[in-house]
């Protein structure tokens, strides 16, 4: 398997459901702008979907994949399918005992997660409803992590990449028609997260089918595979998902400043998302299968390679994916969301949430990449001790940059914190010796930046005033954009390519 051409194939993938999660927003703004309404659908919505990184994509399935791999390679066949019912089992009962918990205790999880809503009852009120009606999502999407991380193991990256695609399409169908027939009309929002995940659970079923690892209800009692999954489950839950808890406690934060402050960091961190999704998930969900079998097979050499490999490409287009964000913010906001109810204001203050999102972009990246040299090896409690101080730190930054940066502070400290969380990680692989940089680095940094430099020119020429952006036509802004972002693309590859780059460097074949 040639893990770049996979790589390639699931960031695909990703980009169509990343475009169709731009639409959704573009009508979302459009149709609720940035107030009251989408401030509560987002605390709402944020709250299952961190549950969903802890539970499913983050704790569960760096939990799970290692041992996965492990009894795929040297298990029998009915021995893996034991332990994919059994975990099915345990994972079902569970987030059903959550999920039902959350639906009665959702006045509590408000009041907790944002408490500034209960000074405005209206708003508090709302917020408790679509949180109701959101929190079976995590029951649904957790299965489909599941099944995602099947599909993952035994190499069907194209599936599990392409199934959120189906989300966005619950939400612009539910948005253009369940809308006018709702009051208030944001619950159609809420319905579109249940629909959504129902769908990508149905959407996944014929697949497993066609593997033969369709899970079984089966009641008897979990072996030890089960078992180390739940015991590797626990402190991952934390570990891996130290961004998702920065971010809701920058819920907290924000709920406190004045309205619009929650969607204004929303809105900034759907477009962070968006290099994020194409290339940090993408490589992660890559790279831990194919470690885990590195390390059941005992190639410690391989295994540093393929970590050096995953963050050559990880500098290679995050960084100037992070310089695009900075100097297009003004552009990108206006193009998607200037649009219906998102006002003049509304896009200077997404600007900066954005641009200080951008600074932290490289970090939130690299932990996807170096995350999994551990838990590849099972190795849990490095990963968490790092993620306590990032998680801490992060807190103290929030506190430091609250009052004169207001909501672009809360950005800010994410973006430092994921840094900071980087840094820790490749210092520990280092140091433990998971990982030997191969030969090329400073020449490699140096050819990077220059690259950067030609690039950063070309946009900041390109893009010319911000205020302009703002009193053209959507078709006009549109069409700008499009040039810009092809010719920061062109000139960025193209001095790669005169310094030495060549796409046949970067190749790397896996035995699947």
């Amino acid at each position: 398997m040639n893990l770049l051409r996979a790589l390639a194939a699931v960031s695909s993938m990703t980009f169509i459901s990343r475009v169709l999660g731009f639409v959704r927003d573009v009508m979302i703004a459009r149709i609720f702008g940035a107030g009251m309404e989408t401030d509560a659908f987002f605390v709402a919505f944020r709250i299952p979907n961190l549950l969903r990184r802890l539970f499913a994509e983050g704790a569960f399935s760096q939990a799970f994949v290692p041992i996965l791999a492990e009894y795929k390679n040297t298990r029998t066949p009915e021995e893996t399918r034991d332990l994919i019912d059994h975990i099915t089992k345990l994972l079902t009962i569970t987030l059903f005992i959550i999920t039902v918990i959350g639906i009665m205790a959702a006045s509590l999880i408000i009041y907790v997660s944002a408490p500034g809503f209960s000074d405005h009852p209206e708003k508090f009120n709302l917020t408790v409803e679509l949180l109701q009606i959101t929190f079976p999502y995590i029951l649904f999407i957790s299965l489909v992590a599941l099944a995602g991380s099947i599909l993952n193991t035994y190499g069907k990256f194209n599936v599990p990449a392409i199934t959120p695609a189906l989300l966005n399409l619950s939400f612009i169908g539910c948005a253009l028609w369940l809308t006018p027939l709702i009051d208030p009309p944001v619950l159609a929002l809420a319905w579109a997260v249940f629909i959504g995940g129902a769908l990508q659970l149905v959407f996944q079923i014929p697949f497993l089918l066609r593997l033969k690892l369709l899970p079984r209800i089966r009641f008897r009692n979990p072996d030890t595979g089960a078992w180390r999954v739940l015991k590797l489950m626990g402190p991952a839950v934390f570990g891996v998902s130290v961004g998702q808890i920065s971010m809701l406690i920058n819920t907290i934060f924000a709920s406190l400043l004045i309205t619009g402050s929650v969607s204004w960091l929303y809105y900034a961190d759907r477009l962070m998302e968006f290099p994020a999704g194409l290339l940090g998930v993408a490589l992660g969900t890559i790279l831990l299968p194919s470690l885990a079998r590195h390390y059941n097979s005992n190639s410690t050499e391989e295994y540093s390679r393929l970590l050096d490999w995953g963050l050559r490409l990880t500098i290679l287009l995050t960084l100037p994916a992070a310089l695009a964000l900075a100097l297009l913010a003004t552009p990108l906001i206006t193009t998607l969301f200037y649009h219906g109810a998102f006002t003049d204001h509304d896009v200077w203050m997404t600007r900066e949430a954005l641009i200080a999102y951008s600074i932290g972009l490289l970090g939130l990246i690299l932990v996807k990449v170096l995350a999994p040299g551990f838990y590849a090896r099972q190795n849990i409690k490095t990963p968490v001790k790092i993620a306590v101080i990032t998680l801490v730190s992060t807190q103290l930054m929030n506190l430091a940059f609250i009052i004169p940066f207001q909501h672009a502070g809360l950005a800010l400290a994410i973006g430092l914190g994921a840094c900071l969380n980087a840094g820790l990680l490749y210092y520990k692989l280092r140091s433990h010796q998971i990982y030997q940089p191969q030969p090329g680095w400073h020449t490699f940094f140096l050819k990077i930046l220059t690259a950067l430099a030609v690039m950063g020119c070309v946009l900041w020429f390109a893009t010319g005033s911000d205020v302009s952006w703002l009193t053209d036509s959507v078709i006009t802004r549109i069409n700008r954009l499009t040039w810009i972002v092809i010719l920061g693309a062109v000139s960025y590859f193209a001095a790669l390519w005169l310094l030495g780059f060549r796409l046949k460097d970067f190749t790397k074949q896996q035995a699947i």
